[in-house]
């Protein structure tokens, strides 16, 4: 590939596009706001379920459960958390095939555990997973700060694994390419990402020092090392360890689930 250095430029591209979109997949799917998807076998039907842990704008949220059989009723059963609540029950209501539950609504970054089990009339009700599953709630936000948000972090990330690579080949990293880098992730995390907090749970900022929100801790660390690999690639520096230390770090931020230590009330403080 000596003499096609096109090539070279586009196989790196193509890498770190591969390993930004499998670390995003990565971070979503094992995040604490994933849904818990799985199945039961009750009176000789397969059960599928999706249980959701994130609920955006009014309104409660609704899960609904595909189950033919009338002779199948369900129980949710659910409490505040962190709280001093009771647990409490209320059946679900059949809405035709479907069995639905529904969890109060609560204010931005409220959270409820619940568990819902499936039964029989008089028999022994068999529970949809072991433990109970959180949901946290979150105000609505339009969709276009959202996409924003998302698609500058992506740019931000690949930029950050693309001038990672030509780093550890023991190339040159661009100024610009660093540069790029850092305004993407300044934008998607620092301009936009603040504006997302703010309609899903009331607050610009909720990391250090005002709080201890780990997805704006992460971005603040980030874009902290890439302030320090732009400074060190101006006026053609070569700073290769500079630049590959920022993406190194950029990318075991992205690998930590998204919205861990994120926002939460403490209904222990609050009234009941």
């Amino acid at each position: 590939m000596k003499n096609r250095p096109w090539l070279v430029s586009y196989s790196l591209w193509v890498a770190a596009f591969v390993l930004t979109g499998a670390s995003a997949v990565y971070q979503k799917m094992t995040g604490p706001s994933y849904a818990v998807k799985g199945s039961v076998s009750l009176d000789g039907q397969e059960i599928a379920f999706k249980l959701p842990r994130s609920h955006g704008g009014p309104g409660d949220a609704e899960i609904s459960l595909q189950v033919p059989s009338t002779e199948l009723a369900g129980v949710l059963r659910l409490r505040r958390f962190p709280s001093y609540d009771e647990w409490r029950q209320r059946p679900l209501e059949r809405v035709g095939d479907l069995l639905v539950a529904r969890i109060p609504h609560q204010p931005p970054a409220g959270k409820v555990m619940y568990q819902i089990s499936l039964a029989r009339a008089g028999g022994v009700p068999v529970p949809l997973t072991a433990e109970p599953v959180t949901i946290r709630f979150r105000g609505a936000m339009p969709g276009w700060v959202l996409v924003a948000h998302v698609v500058f972090i992506f740019a931000g990330m690949l930029l950050s694994t693309r001038t990672g690579f030509e780093a550890l080949r023991g190339g040159r990293p661009t100024h610009t390419l660093t540069v790029a880098t850092l305004t993407s992730l300044m934008i998607g995390g620092l301009i936009f990402g603040p504006i997302v907090q703010k309609y899903a749970f009331g607050a610009f900022w909720m990391g250090w020092p005002f709080g201890h929100d780990l997805t704006d801790n992460k971005i603040a660390v980030a874009v902290f090392f890439w302030v320090l690999a732009v400074w060190r690639t101006t006026k053609g520096r070569v700073a290769a360890g500079w630049v590959l230390t920022a993406a190194v770090v950029t990318l075991v931020i992205w690998l930590i689930p998204h919205s861990v230590l994120g926002s939460e009330l403490d209904y222990t403080q609050m009234p009941s």
